[in-house]
């Protein structure tokens, strides 16, 4: 039913609660995995910050395929710049998606304000379902 996944991914507490039920969907359906992480932009942003974030981006998305590894999972990372929500939408639609599973709140809020999180925007943009994890 869901030949391909997309796990959205950050350093979230809400991210890496999410990982089991992704690891379930896949094992079920034979999905494949791709994991993407947005590192955002903004005009302001130094330079060595957004070298910082790409760093930690590249970390964080090498670790969570050791750990999908480790569950007998093969999954694809994709690195990107941008806004999250708008990203995290045109990479489900690029890799035909069939279902994003994301966390309820990602590591912070978009600059519309504290109602329009992340995942609020996803839900409202995904080309395909979104579960969300709570």
């Amino acid at each position: 039913m869901f030949k391909t996944i997309l796990f959205p991914i950050d350093q979230s507490r809400e991210s890496g609660q999410a990982v089991e039920l992704v690891t379930e969907m896949v094992k079920i359906h034979g999905s494949r995995l791709v994991l993407v992480s947005v590192v955002e932009t903004t005009p302001d942003a130094l330079e060595a910050v957004e070298v910082e974030a790409e760093a930690a981006i590249a970390e964080l998305l090498e670790n969570a395929k050791a750990l999908f590894s480790q569950a007998g999972i093969d999954a694809t990372a994709i690195e990107r710049e941008g806004k999250p929500a708008f990203v995290i939408c045109d990479v489900a639609d690029e890799v035909g998606a069939d279902l994003i599973i994301m966390g309820c709140r990602g590591l912070g809020l978009t600059a519309e304000g504290a109602s329009e999180s992340v995942t609020n925007r996803v839900i409202n943009l995904s080309p395909c379902p979104v579960l969300v994890v709570p």
